[in-house]
């Protein structure tokens, strides 16, 4: 979007340089990235980056690694499937083939990858949402299926809460 200027004022300091006194042009921001990392990236990290990639558009990026990287879960795929949010696409990544990019944030969403999340170099806040692993649940088809909702209910709470901070206008919070 250009902005003209009046001629009758000067030029913000470093205007003339970027293209004249004629027209503002402001700065490009810089696209929020979101890093879900747990152990096995097969479950609760998968679905919180379909929901994320859902809920945001292409507003912000989404992406999710595991310490120890397996398949995404079956049930995850399915129980996204049924909200319209399909993962089948995705599959589980090592966080080393990560650790060097920049994320605005990295949330672990297990406590064992919140205890064994490296270090990231380029930054990035760390949050850590701890949610029962539904790979773990127990009994019929129907109950395993009931866990992976509930782990989806909670992750999609707490990505609206998280894309009300990284949407949020800046200067006014």
């Amino acid at each position: 979007m250009e902005v003209p200027l009046s001629s009758a004022e000067p030029p913000p300091p470093g205007l003339a340089e970027a293209g004249g006194p004629d027209m503002f042009q402001p700065a490009v921001q810089e696209r929020s990235r979101v890093l879900f990392l747990c152990t096995h990236n097969s479950a609760r990290s998968q679905m919180a980056e379909g929901i994320l990639r859902s809920l945001a558009f292409d507003l912000v990026e989404a992406a999710s690694a595991g310490i120890q990287p397996s398949r995404v879960h079956p049930l995850a795929i399915e129980v996204l499937a049924e909200r319209g949010i399909d993962i089948s696409g995705q599959r589980s990544k090592h966080v080393n083939d990560l650790v060097h990019e920049r994320f605005t944030y990295v949330v672990t969403v297990c406590d064992q990858a919140n205890e064994t999340c490296p270090l990231f170099p380029r930054g990035g806040k760390r949050l850590h949402w701890s949610i029962p692993d539904p790979s773990a649940a127990e009994g019929e088809e129907d109950d395993r299926r009931r866990a992976f909702a509930a782990a989806a209910d909670d992750l999609t709470g707490r990505i609206r809460g998280l894309l009300a901070l990284l949407l949020e206008p800046q200067g006014t919070g």
